[in-house]
């Protein structure tokens, strides 16, 4: 978090402004690039691990379960990604598929575990120094309807993280704290 000076009737204050994050906003232009790219397998691996991502920075000591991981569907997940001129699988439809994927990738796992694969991608985000492109949801509409809706699923993920991270994320201590740890790992 930065600090800023503010006078206020001839006194300073100190306001916290929220910081961003170069591993998050890096992770989430990787996604739209690969769905921009059409590696559909590949942006639907990334997005999925979104959800583990968001609440395992949320926790002191990286942990997350499934059912945190639902919970944070439920509340971030909204219909079309919030895009308006997208056509997207309805908001239930695509936290129905999230928490399919999520309850058989965590199946055989542990109740609260570490999500170690998806941390060590996102901390390896801040090391990529390409610009980034930016991505046009309506420019990528594939005719496969199955791929269609993994790209709007995906979109969907996109849009719940930035939700999330501009409204929560980014003045929460414990995931500035987590993000700068992430950092700081070698």
């Amino acid at each position: 978090m930065q600090e800023q000076q503010v006078a206020h009737g001839g006194s300073a204050a100190r306001r916290t402004t929220p910081s961003s994050s170069r591993m998050v906003a890096r992770y989430l232009t990787d996604v739209e690039e690969l769905l921009g790219e059409q590696r559909w397998e590949a942006a639907r691996r990334e997005a999925f691990d979104l959800p583990r991502i968001a609440v395992a920075l949320t926790d002191p000591k990286l942990r997350t379960c499934p059912e945190e991981q639902r919970s944070w569907c439920e509340r971030w997940i909204r219909a079309g990604g919030g895009t308006a001129d997208v056509q997207a699988p309805d908001s239930e439809r695509v936290r129905q598929v999230v928490s399919e994927h999520l309850a058989h990738e965590d199946a055989g796992g542990a109740r609260s575990s570490v999500p170690v694969r998806a941390l060590r991608r996102l901390r390896l985000r801040r090391h990529v120094r390409t610009a980034p492109r930016g991505f046009c949801p309506q420019c990528t509409r594939p005719s496969d309807p199955s791929i269609s809706e993994t790209a709007q699923i995906c979109a969907a993920l996109v849009e719940a993280v930035r939700r999330w991270y501009a409204q929560s994320g980014c003045h929460d201590t414990t995931v500035q704290g987590n993000l700068a740890r992430l950092a700081v790992l070698r």
